[in-house]
């Protein structure tokens, strides 16, 4: 049985390294195959080629000396289309961090473990803040969605003029979804079903088509909301109380320095303190984030003999920031490569994450060589242990774009490693924590600011054999 395992084991990281290597040598082996076409073709007189050529018109057979050039030009212009243009990866809840047992499917294990999983006891579940809802360019002018959101499904659509608004996501008359079927009209959303119209400022009800008059009383949920950054994000107070602290505009990609090359979406089974705090337990970088980033995402592999000859290391700090910044925190990074045990210089890479609020993270990141950029991570609760986090990444517009994809691809597959811890942890409010692991605590402390009183809670029904 041990035998079989560690069979198994190689098996898998065998196909893990084919995997990644297959797209490079299909296209080494095609241009080969061209360039031997080519040079062939251009090699052979005319007069002597295929007897097929004394068929084409007079004149045209010069014309074949042209076709490895097409074929060329074809190619190229084949693979810029297909890779310059942005990253997108986006997973389902089953996708990551599961192990399906044998017979079953990712969603069906995925469904168990989520049911049977200890939740433990858990804080707050949706903390007071800036969420975002949706990346700009993937809501265009007279367009509405449907967003699912802290508990709720609010509709989410642009007017003509380029306002964003987020209102509920049902008619509070008789109940139909706004956004099946409905339409933008002006500054206001128009119920599919009988055809009221409500603003996205206020949320008053501006047109019932068959009423003389428009009661004072008719009227829809509003959330306040911004959009910045490339992000349209929605604030929430418990207490319905208005913001505190706005979102910081980054001013590289409002001047278009630096411009958006990709996003990735993954939807986590935890509560959203959680992956927060991943930025102060330093510790688990060395363990998890330490095998080389092709080794894949399952953690019973990643530490696979095949690629023990690279490693990542990692040198972190966290602290939390001082007034009139103390809804941020931030991390210090230093990222450095080693291949054979020695340092391999070239893929240094110094990145400073900053938390601002309790969903929102600017990952700013510097080369010597390779420019620089920043990673938008926003961490939005869609029910109480269901996460959506999403990242999107915005580079330096003279940089080619495999470099931002490249690092993309990087941190998702780096991410979808801690999405297994996630998934399948329960949440201890006591941890047994070291000296080492202060920094847990201390995060811990400045994530509790999130909080008030009224912040609603998960509540489990008890269960037992008694009547």
């Amino acid at each position: 049985m041990l035998q079989r395992k560690h069979l198994l084991e190689r098996i898998v990281c065998y196909f893990t390294a084919m995997k990644f290597f297959r797209l490079s040598t299909l296209w080494l082996v095609g241009v080969l195959l061209l360039c031997t076409a080519a040079g062939f073709l251009l090699s052979v007189q005319l007069p002597h080629a295929v007897p097929l050529l004394l068929l084409l018109p007079r004149g045209s057979s010069r014309f074949v000396h042209l076709l490895p050039v097409v074929a060329v030009v074809l190619l190229f212009l084949w693979v810029y289309y297909r890779y310059s243009g942005p990253m997108e990866r986006l997973r389902s809840l089953e996708d990551v961090g599961y192990i399906p047992e044998r017979g079953r499917s990712r969603l069906h294990t995925s469904n168990q473990v989520r049911r049977l999983r200890k939740k433990g006891d858990l804080p707050p579940v949706y903390p007071n803040g800036w969420y975002q809802l949706l990346d700009s360019h993937l809501l265009l002018r007279g367009q509405l969605k449907n967003i699912s959101v802290l508990g709720e499904q609010v509709a989410l659509y642009r007017t003509q003029e380029g306002q964003v608004y987020v209102v509920d996501a049902y008619c509070p008359h008789l109940g139909a979804s706004l956004t099946v079927g409905g339409q933008v009209v002006g500054n206001c959303i128009e119920c599919p079903f009988h055809g009221w119209q409500f603003s996205g400022e206020d949320g008053k009800c501006t047109k019932i088509p068959y009423a003389e008059k428009v009661p004072e009383f008719a009227k829809i949920k509003t959330w306040l909301s911004c959009e910045r950054n490339g992000m349209i994000c929605m604030w929430y107070h418990c207490d319905g109380l208005a913001p505190t602290w706005s979102i910081p505009e980054k001013e590289e990609i409002t001047s278009r320095e630096w411009v958006y090359r990709g996003r990735t979406e993954h939807y986590v089974s935890a509560h959203i303190e959680e992956i927060p705090e991943n930025a102060a337990d330093i510790a688990h970088l060395a363990h998890v984030h330490s095998p080389c980033v092709i080794s894949g995402v399952d953690l019973r592999y990643t530490d696979s003999k095949l690629w023990k000859f690279i490693k990542h290391t990692w040198k972190v700090q966290w602290q939390p920031e001082s007034e009139p910044n103390a809804h941020c925190s931030q991390m210090f990074l230093e990222h450095a490569l080693t291949l054979f045990g020695k340092h391999f210089a070239l893929l240094d890479l110094h990145v400073v994450a900053r938390q601002v609020g309790p969903g929102l993270v600017f990952m700013t990141f510097k080369h010597k060589f390779l420019g620089s950029g920043v990673i938008l991570q926003s961490v939005t609760p869609v029910e109480p242990l269901l996460q959506r986090v999403s990242h999107s990444i915005y580079y330096q517009k003279n940089m080619i774009t495999i470099i931002p994809k490249l690092l993309l691809w990087a941190e998702c597959k780096q991410f979808e490693r801690d999405i297994m811890i996630w998934n399948n942890k329960k949440y201890i409010s006591k941890p047994l924590l070291i000296k080492e692991d202060s920094a847990i605590l201390r995060h811990r402390r400045w994530y509790a600011q999130f909080y008030s009183e009224n912040s609603p809670r998960l509540v489990f029904q008890q269960q037992g054999l008694d009547w």
